[in-house]
């Protein structure tokens, strides 16, 4: 199942480093929140995007959990 969530107010901020050091922030966040499930191998992405919707850049997440390391 994929599920997208635009924020659609959005937030200006000064310059690009300000919305990279914004983007870990929340995405920090985000992890912290989905907890156990983030575990499950579910893959998302943060897009962060300017004022005409150009992807600025983008932070990619995945886990997977080995409970055998020797497990390939």
């Amino acid at each position: 199942m994929r599920t997208s969530v635009r924020d659609t107010e959005g937030t200006e901020l000064p310059d690009i480093y300000t919305a990279q050091d914004q983007a870990i922030r929340t995405s920090g966040e985000i992890l912290r929140d989905m907890g156990a499930e983030f575990w499950n191998g579910t893959e998302w992405k943060l897009e962060v995007t300017g004022e005409s919707d150009q992807v600025l850049f983008v932070l990619r997440f995945s886990a997977e959990e080995r409970l055998d390391p020797s497990a390939s």
